[in-house]
């Protein structure tokens, strides 16, 4: 038998799914997406560099951030996971300083990481109004029992 989750252990017929947060959604992707660029951008810069900087490190730090972009994904629905991302963003940034087209790339996707993360709480914010809404009105408005509609349909 496969193991169930606490969500799916939980669960009763009628019970209404829960919600998935869009700021968890946004934030995920743009991570996703800066954890490939920064991966060919580490097989980039060992490529320019390789006379100047030592390859095993290059490739290494690439890889370990990469890595850790991947990572922050399972901990954004928390705070201190917001937090450790907005610092990935800035060591994104600072990879301009190895090759300078990732000033112009940290700083691209650190104005995407912001909007992603403000519009998914915005979106959040307002699918938490509408379910209340939503739960008001079906309060007010009970199903038939006798099989009807509740629109007269």
């Amino acid at each position: 038998m496969a193991r169930m989750t606490k969500a799916q252990r939980e669960w009763r017929p009628g019970m209404p799914k829960k919600r998935r947060s869009v700021k968890v959604l946004f934030a995920s992707v743009v991570l996703l997406l800066e954890a490939f660029v920064v991966f060919f951008g580490t097989l980039t810069i060992f490529g320019l560099r390789r006379d100047e900087l030592p390859g095993g490190l290059v490739l290494g730090l690439g890889v370990a951030l990469s890595v850790l972009l991947v990572l922050n994904c399972a901990v954004v629905t928390k705070r201190w996971g917001i937090a450790v991302a907005w610092v990935l963003q800035f060591v994104i940034i600072a990879g301009g300083f190895l090759e300078p087209a990732m000033f112009f790339v940290g700083i691209a996707f650190a104005l995407t990481w912001l909007y992603g993360v403000r519009t998914g709480a915005r979106l959040d914010k307002e699918n938490i109004e509408r379910d209340r809404l939503q739960a008001q009105w079906e309060k007010e408005n009970p199903q038939p029992t006798d099989g009807r509609q509740r629109d007269g349909g």
